[in-house]
């Protein structure tokens, strides 16, 4: 079953966007709170990454799971990163103005018998890191039954190189699950290049797996290491989820967090103190390629 006129429309959009070969990156951050300096140090890498490559950098804010969301956190987001002189181009991008389109993905993978209901709970698979297929030959209903949505699964072949798994695109809850929307707006946005957290890399399966399903090529994934502490332990999340507010409320400026970020990643010395403008300058593609994988 090909992809209707008006889906081929995104894709074809996002193809435009990249046909020039040239680097488009992303941050897309969720707006359940401020921005954490792990967050931060990701959105450096990932800002340093495309404009060293000359490129564009998009700013994307994942905020579907509205139950998590935070008000004021988006200004929040878009605050912190203008502060460190990280700047974006175009509009931030709203997924949850775009429901409409991943609701529209979702059906023509319905109908064209791509998916199936999952009526499997949480605690079923607890034990399971890959989803065992369990209702994949079973015909549940497609909506509430006893009280509960099923959650709907992308059928991924036997032999997927990915490991995936079938992967879920609709969440029991009845949200559009990460998995799908990021895949989407990849491709809608032109995206080439991923520069994220290492935390992420475990989702990479499920998105290549859903690309092959789309019959597009990914953009390339990489990913930088996590903040850690000067015994190089990853930090705890308490430590880890204090923002820029605290930093400056110790005195650090723009250009001493920036050195501290940096300094993180392995690119310069701990007591660098330097705008991100400066830094892009001082650091060769290598350099930054070398803390990336």
């Amino acid at each position: 079953m090909s992809v209707p006129e008006h889906l081929q429309q995104h894709l074809e959009a996002g193809r435009a966007l990249c046909a020039g070969g040239g680097y488009r990156g992303r941050f897309a951050p969720s707006p359940t709170g401020v921005l954490h300096l792990g967050n931060l140090q990701t959105a450096l890498l990932s800002w340093l990454a495309a404009r060293q490559a000359g490129g564009a950098w998009l700013l994307r804010i994942d905020d579907l799971d509205t139950p998590r969301n935070r008000a004021g956190a988006i200004e929040s987001i878009q605050r912190d990163l203008n502060w460190l002189g990280l700047s974006w181009d175009g509009p931030p991008v709203l997924q949850s103005e775009r429901r409409g389109i991943y609701h529209s993905w979702l059906s023509w993978l319905r109908r064209s018998g791509r998916l199936f209901a999952c009526r499997c709970s949480r605690r079923e698979l607890s034990d399971q890191p890959i989803y065992p297929g369990i209702c994949r030959q079973a015909e549940h209903a497609w909506g509430w039954q006893q009280q509960r949505l099923p959650s709907w699964r992308l059928r991924v072949a036997d032999d997927d190189p990915h490991g995936s798994g079938d992967v879920v695109l609709r969440r029991a809850d009845g949200f559009i699950a990460y998995q799908l929307a990021t895949v989407i707006d990849e491709l809608s946005f032109g995206i080439t290049d991923v520069v994220r957290g290492a935390d992420l890399r475990e989702a990479l399966p499920a998105q290549r797996s859903l690309f092959d399903a789309l019959g597009q090529h990914p953009p390339l994934f990489r990913h930088g290491s996590l903040l850690r502490d000067a015994q190089g332990q990853k930090l705890s999340k308490r430590v880890a989820s204090s923002g820029l507010a605290s930093l400056r409320a110790a005195g650090m400026d723009a250009a001493m967090v920036v050195g501290r970020l940096a300094s993180g990643l392995q690119l310069v010395d701990p007591d660098a103190r330097l705008s991100a403008t400066e830094l892009l300058e001082d650091l060769t593609h290598q350099q930054i390629n070398a803390v990336i994988s």
